[in-house]
């Protein structure tokens, strides 16, 4: 006598690859940090960046922000840089210096790695020299001087 549950092979199974779509590099106005002020052409017209150059920018007012300073910014935004400055030794404050800069950078999803930093010292003030990796595009060599 037939069955009367049908009986058939079970197909496998097929996992569907979820990927991530890539980060947007919108475009941004172009500020000279040397200045404080954005650049202004002949024309008076302010001078507006390309995606990556505006990710460069990106990076440099997030490590110059400090962190919970300013209620327009999430709590994911800017750096720790008064904790930092508050270290007992050169040697502690540039190892938290390099914490705090990498978790700020690595917050923006178009920045894939922070790398290569360097410290010069005049004083109370100084100068780190780090290299940030973005998800596409070439690296990065930022500077930004940290006033004490």
């Amino acid at each position: 006598m037939p069955s009367l549950y049908p009986t058939f092979e079970v197909p496998p199974l097929v996992e569907q690859q979820q990927t991530e779509p890539a980060p947007k590099y919108g475009k941004s106005w172009f500020f000279d940090f040397e200045k404080g002020d954005f650049v202004v052409d002949g024309a008076g017209r302010v001078v507006q960046t390309d995606g990556h150059t505006a990710w460069a920018h990106y990076c440099v007012k997030a490590v110059l922000t400090e962190r919970f300073a300013y209620l327009v910014y999430g709590p994911s935004y800017g750096c720790e840089l008064e904790q930092a400055r508050r270290q007992p030794s050169r040697n502690a404050v540039e190892a938290e210096l390099e914490r705090v800069i990498t978790e700020a950078l690595l917050a923006d999803p178009r920045t894939e790695m922070v790398r290569d930093f360097s410290f010069d010292w005049y004083g109370d003030e100084v100068t780190v020299a780090f290299t940030v990796v973005p998800v596409i595009g070439t690296p990065e060599r930022l500077e930004v001087k940290i006033s004490g």
